[in-house]
């Protein structure tokens, strides 16, 4: 096969440093958490839309890239040694990257239905949360930046002007966390906080 014809491999390297620092930091969560979160996580990564069977993603998941070479908002990374050792080379969302169209092709290109089909109308990669301490709206900004990019109308702005989720109508696809300009704004404090942030999607 001549250099040509092999296939490209863009998935991250991994250096000799960053290795160290993620075992150290899978030795920290030993000491901090035990041997269960060094292994598995803390389990709020949010993971490409089909994902989201947590223990059904990590048992066919074949860490093979796909996914994340294919995503044309560039919104997914894979996990390092902090993320668990179980989780580490498997996809995880970036928001502070892209967001997600739901454009369906990371679900597509999946070799083992790790992800599987995804309604984003009626299923949710996880659910943005307003972070008053860090929005610069609830600081007497009136910024509504995250209203306006909301397309599927799950942010609105409360009496006072302040934004507020409707997490029934949030399926996570991230955008209002990618615009949100908190971190440029704070960047003096050497801040890099969103003012809003989609979290994992617990179900009561």
């Amino acid at each position: 096969m001549s250099e040509d014809e092999k296939p490209r491999d863009d998935s991250p390297a991994v250096s000799r440093r960053a290795f160290a620092l993620g075992a150290a930091g899978v030795a920290g969560l030993c000491a901090v958490g035990g041997v269960g979160v060094a292994l598995a996580g803390d389990g709020n990564l949010l993971r490409p839309p089909g994902g989201q069977d947590e223990a059904a993603f990590i048992a066919r998941c074949l860490k093979c890239d796909k996914c994340r070479s294919i995503c044309p908002e560039n919104c997914l990374t894979v996990c390092v040694l902090e993320n668990g050792l179980v989780n580490y080379r498997t996809p995880r969302i970036d928001f502070r990257k892209g967001y997600c169209t739901f454009c369906n092709e990371c679900i597509e290109v999946c070799p083992t239905q790790a992800l599987v089909p995804f309604d984003p109308s009626t299923e949710k990669i996880g659910v943005a949360v307003v972070d008053v301490n860090e929005c610069i709206a609830y600081q007497g900004s009136g910024c509504h930046i995250c209203v306006d990019a909301c397309e599927y109308e799950a942010i609105e702005l409360n009496d006072s002007g302040k934004p507020v989720v409707h997490a029934e109508l949030c399926n996570g696809c991230g955008k209002c966390e990618l615009v949100c300009p908190s971190a440029t704004y704070r960047a003096y404090t050497g801040s890099h906080a969103r003012g809003i942030n989609v979290e994992v999607w617990k179900e009561a």
